[in-house]
């Protein structure tokens, strides 16, 4: 297995990533993944995308702009129409890397990035599979989380934040997780986990602008399930407090080709210890079913 750096532009910057390549020569799926929400690739996608090369497949894995090694200003601004428009260049260049069968492409993500792969794939055709884990499913599900009075106070600090970018102000920011009853956007108990992802030794800023609670507040990928007909894993986490599992399930109801995995945990926990191993073996094995590693 080899891991090199690459970039390639979205818009007019450039966007940074890694591409993993298995040591078996040969045309290969890729499978392509970014993070979810104020995420970066540092935060244990390393771990997922070396477990994909070992088991044979091609990885490109990527920052949105204005995130971690990407381009971009200003920073740490979530805008879901931007980070499609990252999404289907980095599909663009996972086709152009060497060994890679550009017919056989596989889109991953995690919370909000797991939702960005669901609405990437009811408008890209020829994609070999999906894997959606935690995702973010519908915004009326999301705003079932939390107390009536932090969503308040959010609204208060996008409102500010936005009418800021309107007079072109720098951003206001918030953190994107914290203690419960703290002003972030996310707070539940679980929300320490966040930071966990972290590796020692590497400096991470979890600020996002403000603005973003606006773009969440409009964003329901799941409302066009009906749409996506590559095979599709969704795997829902039954005591998730960020993005609640009875959204996931009843959304798999609706696909043409979804397969359905339940796991007794919460939202953070996917990417740790045995929670970690029971998500990956379920998603290379739904990988070998749907989408061999070797050439058909």
């Amino acid at each position: 297995m080899t891991r090199r750096d690459i970039s390639f532009l979205s818009d007019d910057c450039l966007c940074s990533g890694w591409f993993y390549k298995p040591k078996a020569d040969g045309l290969r799926p890729c499978i392509v993944m970014a993070h979810g929400f104020g995420a970066v690739k540092e935060m244990r996608l390393d771990a997922y995308a070396s477990r994909f090369c070992d088991a044979g497949y091609n990885v490109l894995v990527f920052d949105y702009r204005g995130f971690g090694a990407s381009e971009g200003y200003p920073r740490r601004v979530v805008d879901i129409e931007m980070q499609h428009e990252d999404w289907r260049a980095a599909i663009v260049s996972a086709r152009e890397q060497d060994q890679v069968d550009p017919e056989r492409i596989v889109l991953w993500g995690s919370s909000l990035s797991g939702g960005h792969v669901l609405a990437l794939a009811a408008e890209t055709s020829g994609l070999s599979g999906v894997i959606a884990q935690v995702p973010h499913i519908y915004a009326s599900a999301a705003a079932k989380t939390g107390t009536a009075s932090g969503k308040l106070s959010l609204l208060l600090h996008a409102t500010w934040d936005e009418g800021g970018r309107i007079l072109g102000r720098t951003p206001h920011y918030l953190p994107a997780s914290g203690r419960p009853g703290s002003v972030s956007f996310m707070n539940a108990p679980e929300a320490a986990g966040y930071l966990k992802l972290v590796p020692d030794g590497f400096v991470f800023d979890q600020s996002v602008a403000a603005r973003a609670v606006f773009e969440m507040m409009n964003y329901s990928p799941g409302r066009n399930a009906t749409k996506i007909s590559a095979p599709t894993l969704v795997q829902a986490a039954i005591n998730d407090q960020t993005t609640p599992a009875s959204a996931a399930i009843e959304f798999v109801k609706k696909l043409p080709n979804g397969t359905l995995k339940t796991y007794e945990t919460d939202h953070f926990s996917p990417y740790l210890g045995e929670t970690f191993e029971a998500f990956v073996a379920d998603q290379i094995a739904f990988l070998k079913k749907h989408v061999p590693a070797t050439t058909p």
